[in-house]
């Protein structure tokens, strides 16, 4: 089964086809709200996941539930979106929620803004982290080494996407705290980054990147974090699902489950390495479907009765 994948476009487009034809009807016409399709165990049966494009953890998390949900008989939507209009979607109601929200640092500024028009559903996570990674025979140990040694980087930091929150740890907190200024930080998506990197280790360059754990890139590639010395990417964030204000009256059951949810390094980075770092592919299904099959204990729990 494809991966169910529509883009931010399309939301807004039925999003104003949505209004339009509200504003053209009656409002106190019955017809005019159409009756929404519940399952027997009261929630919704049509689900809106917001996925941060480029982030493996939240698209892998997001799939796990999408294949868990189909066969409990929802139809779940993933869209994938940098995270600004995902969380605008959140708190819009265009999205249900999205399952990869990074606090208390890297998503505070998006929280600050709209936290008051979303709800927070669980944390699954607790042991997420903002990293600099280099090649594992750099000869360089922590962060407050790398101006010094940045010809040895090409003088290059290889980045994510620029709308990133760990792109804005780097601009606002480490490069100045570091002196890193004179560096030139490239961003543009993280699937560029592990192209640089993959380039990088088959040629035995140094490289520079940004990064975060848990990813599979720890053990794909040869590569070590960087210390942080002075605290600038901030200490190990937990990983919470966020829903839009009508989420648990809209999805009870869902709400329990997600309540409930936890996941280990061991287990994310096991779904991950299984997506990610095999044959390119957008079809997530079968490879998730597989991957649950080998953890069909552990799934079953997360919706098991409580």
């Amino acid at each position: 089964m494809k991966k169910k994948l529509i883009s931010l476009m399309a939301v807004a487009a039925a999003s104003a086809l949505a209004l339009t034809a509200c504003g053209s009807g009656d409002g106190n016409d019955p017809a005019a709200s159409p009756t929404v399709e519940r399952l027997d165990n009261g929630d919704k049966k049509e689900l809106t996941i917001g996925v941060f494009a480029g982030w493996d953890e939240g698209i892998a998390v997001s799939n796990l539930w999408e294949r868990i949900l189909d066969k409990k008989g929802y139809d779940v939507t993933l869209t994938s979106a940098d995270a600004a209009p995902v969380f605008t979607g959140v708190s819009t109601g265009d999205f249900d929620m999205t399952m990869d929200v990074w606090l208390p640092d890297t998503h505070a500024q998006y929280l600050e803004k709209y936290g008051d028009k979303m709800q927070e559903l669980g944390t699954w996570n607790e042991n997420a982290k903002l990293t600099v990674a280099v090649n594992k025979d750099a000869d360089i140990t922590s962060l407050d080494e790398l101006a010094a040694k940045a010809d040895m980087f090409g003088n290059r930091i290889v980045g994510i996407d620029p709308g990133a929150g760990l792109t804005a740890a780097m601009k606002d907190r480490v490069s100045p705290d570091y002196g890193l200024e004179k560096m030139d930080f490239v961003t543009s998506s993280t699937t560029a980054m592990l192209t640089e990197l993959k380039k990088a280790t088959t040629a035995g360059d140094n490289i520079v990147v940004t990064l975060w754990r848990p990813h599979w890139a720890y053990d794909a590639f040869p590569i070590k974090d960087l210390e942080d010395p002075k605290g600038a990417l901030g200490t190990a964030e937990h990983i919470s699902s966020y829903g839009s204000l009508t989420f648990k009256d809209d999805f009870p059951t869902l709400t329990g489950w997600m309540a409930g949810f936890k996941m280990d390094d061991d287990k994310l980075f096991s779904l991950e390495n299984a997506m990610f770092n095999q044959d390119e592919t957008q079809d997530y299904g079968p490879i998730v479907d597989k991957w649950i099959t080998e953890n069909q204990e552990w799934v079953d729990s997360l919706t098991a009765a409580k």
